[in-house]
This record gives structure tokens, C-alpha cells and sequence, in this order.
């Protein structure tokens, strides 16, 4: 059973000065079927968006400058302290940035000398309040039987908003892995090749590969093998497209893959239920009674 961690936390980067890299952390998430548990427990860590943030000097003080190197949206956050009264905007400030995109997110006026100001952000991949639409998903395994290790809400790890609605696939290393529904791909991370059999190990980064779809929502393909992801960002992919291949990468104590679909609920990444065509018709993933509204 799989043990799911936080796949896309919100990543805080403290800027003192000079062209930093925000490098949005390493960071993930149930239903039946009759078949046997797999053994598979896991912690997935997979890395947020990556957005470099940039402190430039202006005619009259400072400006903090984010550009979002992702192949999708990414919703940012930023924080300034240690500045001098009147600054041209206020000291927090909140956007979303378009793939590529390059913004001014706060300018301070006359910053009092000897008085570094110091500025953390937070980054979380998506576009607030993304809807997900009610399409069936494909089986993300081609030519694999199916091993559901951990379903929607599942006691080891799927107790929170992130991972509520994820799923585990137990597969041996090298199953092909296809896009279960149509996307572009944001992110991917393949160089990770350590394991680490606890489930509880925090901060082990695994590989992965996180397909954006057309309402905004987002799916992570995760602990895939080291080099087997075949696409690159901005790339578009189509459902049943082989995107990489399974593997037991981060902490991970046996080869699967683990499965969810975000959508960014405001800073947050929340999971989602979602309808899925399994190799012998409909997979229903049962819901939980009283479960909050996704």
C-alpha cells in the first residue's frame, strides 16, 4: 500500500539579492478492484514549478521580477520585509504567470541603506480555480494487469486534500506508462536514481512527469524509471501516447506508479476524483462517505 506525500507543495525561496532560482521543491495521493495488494508503499516528492525571481534596481529603489520557466501556468506568491515605508506597492503580492511569461510582482521606493530587503515565494503549479471536466481517463499502463495498491482515500496516505483522490498502480520496472488523457506536458524530472524503501522518508525526489489538460487541471505520473521519461515540455500529448516507463524511483519500497489529477484551488493543490477505462471496462473508485468537496 502506498504511502503518498505532498506532490506539489507550495515552494518558499528566500531572496536576498542577485538573479535567484526559485526552484519550486521536489514534490502527490484510492478505488477497487479484485485483485491482489501490491506491496508498493511510497512518499512521493515531486519538484514544483521552476520560476527564477529576479531582484532588479530601479530609478527609486527595487523591483522583484518572476519569470515562470514552466510549459503551463504556475500561481505565485511573494513576500517582502526589511524595506522602508512607502513602497509603490504592497508588500505581498499574489499573480498567476502564463508558460514563459515575465512579471513585475512588487516595487519598493527608497529602501532604507543598510536595510536589506529580503523576499520569499511561494509557487504552486495551475491556474486558480481550475474545473475539472467529467471525462473518462484511460489505464496509464499498457499491456500490465491491474494492481491497485492504494485507492481514493486510502488509510496509509491519502488522507489529505492533495492526495485524497490518487491512485496507486503496482507495475514492474519498465511497463510503459501512457498519457491517460490528453495534455501538454509542463514538467518532468528522470535523472533521480536512488531508492529509498521507507515509506516515511521525507524530501526523497523521484522522477515524473506532470501533463497539463485543456480545463486547467494537471496529471502527475510518478516514481518512473531513471531516463524513462520520453517527452519533453511543451510538448502535446495524446491519450494511449507512451509519455515514459514505470519505475521504483524516491521513496518507494516497490516498483509502481503513482497516479492523481490537481487542480490549483488558490495556493493550493487539491486532487480530484476522476472516471477511469481499465483493461476490463469502467474502474469504480469508490468515494467515501462524508468526503469534503474536492
Amino acid at each position: 500500500m502506498s504511502r503518498a506525500c505532498r506532490l506539489a507543495q507550495a515552494a518558499t525561496v528566500l531572496v536576498a539579492a542577485g538573479l535567484l532560482t526559485a526552484a519550486v521543491p521536489h514534490t502527490p495521493w484510492n478505488g477497487w478492484w479484485n485483485a491482489r495488494p501490491a506491496s508498493a508503499v511510497e512518499r512521493v516528492t515531486v519538484p514544483p514549478p521552476r520560476v527564477d525571481l529576479e531582484r532588479r534596481p530601479t530609478t527609486d529603489g527595487l523591483a522583484f521580477v518572476a519569470h515562470n520557466g514552466l510549459s503551463g501556468p504556475v500561481e505565485v506568491r511573494l513576500h517582502a520585509e526589511g524595506r522602508a515605508p512607502g513602497s509603490a506597492s504592497p508588500l505581498t503580492a499574489r499573480a498567476v504567470l502564463a508558460a514563459g511569461a515575465r512579471r513585475t510582482l512588487l516595487e519598493i521606493a527608497d529602501p532604507v541603506t543598510g536595510h536589506p530587503v529580503h523576499a520569499r515565494l511561494e509557487v504552486v503549479p495551475g491556474i486558480p480555480g481550475a474545473r475539472h471536466q467529467d471525462v473518462e481517463y484511460l489505464y496509464p499502463l499498457r499491456d500490465a494487469p491491474l494492481r491497485i495498491s492504494q485507492g481514493f482515500a486510502g488509510r496509509a496516505s491519502h488522507s489529505d486534500a492533495e492526495n485524497r483522490y490518487a491512485v496507486d498502480f503496482a507495475a514492474d520496472e519498465g511497463t510503459p506508462v501512457v498519457a491517460a488523457r490528453d495534455g501538454i506536458v509542463m514538467q518532468f524530472e528522470s535523472t533521480v536514481s536512488a531508492n529509498q524503501p521507507e515509506p516515511h522518508a521525507p524530501g526523497v525526489p523521484t522522477n515524473f512527469v506532470r501533463v497539463l489538460h485543456y480545463d486547467g487541471t494537471m496529471a502527475l505520473y510518478a516514481h518512473l524509471q531513471r531516463g524513462g521519461v520520453v517527452v519533453t515540455p511543451g510538448r502535446h500529448v495524446r491519450r494511449g501516447q507512451i509519455i515514459a516507463f514505470s519505475g521504483n524511483t524516491g521513496a518507494s519500497s516497490g516498483p509502481h506508479l503513482h497516479f492523481a489529477v490537481h487542480a490549483n484551488r488558490g495556493m493550493a493543490l487539491h486532487s480530484v476524483p476522476f472516471r477511469m477505462f481499465g483493461p476490463h471496462g469502467i474502474l469504480r473508485f469508490a468515494i467515501p462517505e462524508n468526503a469534503p468537496t474536492p
